[in-house]
């Protein structure tokens, strides 16, 4: 494995993410979730394809920052930059539309893009679940949770690893906000 590729990936998304924050309470640096769906990737999964590692350091960087996909593949490669494109939501859309066309579009997208895609999910149930955004009634963050699961359902076949961290992930997420709810 290049880690010389993983590593400009890292430099470069900190850059493109530098002011930027997660919706938690705490207001978490938002480049730790870039990190953290790369560490799923490669400390859980034992995914070693640089190519799918850099992918998932790049993959908000179209859709949350100023990043073209033409710079995207000029500093990446084609490919690397084909599967940011894959797991990049159109923010001209209305969100519901985005949300939709995620769930569709799953079981279409390639190999590469669908680990990305299971770990952008396994942390973002984790992030729901355990730094949720301070506004997210409990009721929003359940359905937040259904629909991961629907768009995972389109990415089944990938991995079984990943699809079995998933699985885990969102049964402690359940158990956990089942437990919130009959707390109120």
């Amino acid at each position: 494995m290049s880690y010389a590729l993983v590593l400009q990936a890292a430099v470069f998304a900190a850059a493109k993410h530098t002011g930027q924050h997660r919706k938690d309470a705490n207001r978490s640096p938002y480049i730790n979730h870039p990190l953290e769906v790369a560490a799923v990737l490669a400390t859980e999964a034992g995914i070693e394809d640089e190519r799918v590692l850099a992918a998932a350091l790049l993959h908000d960087t179209v859709e949350d920052t100023d990043t073209t996909p033409a710079e995207l593949e000029a500093a990446f490669g084609p490919e690397i930059a084909g599967f940011v494109a894959e797991v990049t939501d159109d923010k001209g859309l209305p969100k519901a539309q985005r949300k939709d066309l995620q769930v569709s579009h799953a079981p279409h997208l390639s190999p590469q893009a669908k680990l990305i895609k299971l770990a952008d999910k396994i942390c973002n149930v984790r992030d729901i679940t355990y730094r949720p955004p301070a506004n997210w009634p409990l009721t929003r963050r359940i359905e937040y949770l259904d629909w991961t699961e629907r768009v995972i359902a389109g990415c089944r076949g990938t991995n079984a690893q990943m699809e079995r961290i998933y699985d885990e992930t969102l049964a402690a997420a359940r158990r956990t906000l089942q437990g919130l709810n009959g707390c109120t």
